[in-house]
């Protein structure tokens, strides 16, 4: 193995590490109303697809993080990260507990781009069944 292509294994490593951390703090920032958190990785073109179909911009995805989540318990499983560059593709698996108790569970791709050396959320789709 060449320095060079060791430098990037440690490079894309590293990446991946962030990215699990920056999932995992996504998903975990949604059930406690983390509004800060995403303020601080979410890009300013940022767009989500919510579970209705709708579509909401960066201060509109704020403003309904802002309010409590009606779900509980929410957990991510089956984390499929894929780099592309400086662009990263998260597809995951969530758990959660409705309002009624029943538990519930959904899919979501987020896509981050890595910006000035740091990793910010551009677009979100989430689904629910």
């Amino acid at each position: 193995m060449t320095t060079a292509t060791a430098i990037a294994d440690t490079a894309i490593a590293s990446d991946l590490d962030a990215l699990h951390e920056l999932n995992h703090n996504y998903v975990r920032s949604v059930e406690q109303s983390d509004v800060r958190w995403f303020d601080q990785n979410l890009a300013a073109d940022f767009l989500n697809s919510n579970p209705d179909g709708t579509l909401v911009d960066r201060a509109g995805f704020l403003e309904q993080i802002a309010k409590k989540s009606l779900v509980t318990n929410i957990a991510e499983s089956d984390v499929r990260i894929v780099l592309r560059g400086d662009f990263a593709f998260i597809h995951a698996l969530t758990t959660y507990t409705k309002p009624n108790g029943e538990q519930g569970r959904g899919r979501y791709t987020d896509v981050w781009w890595k910006r000035n050396h740091r990793w910010l959320c551009v677009s979100s789709h989430v689904t629910r069944a």
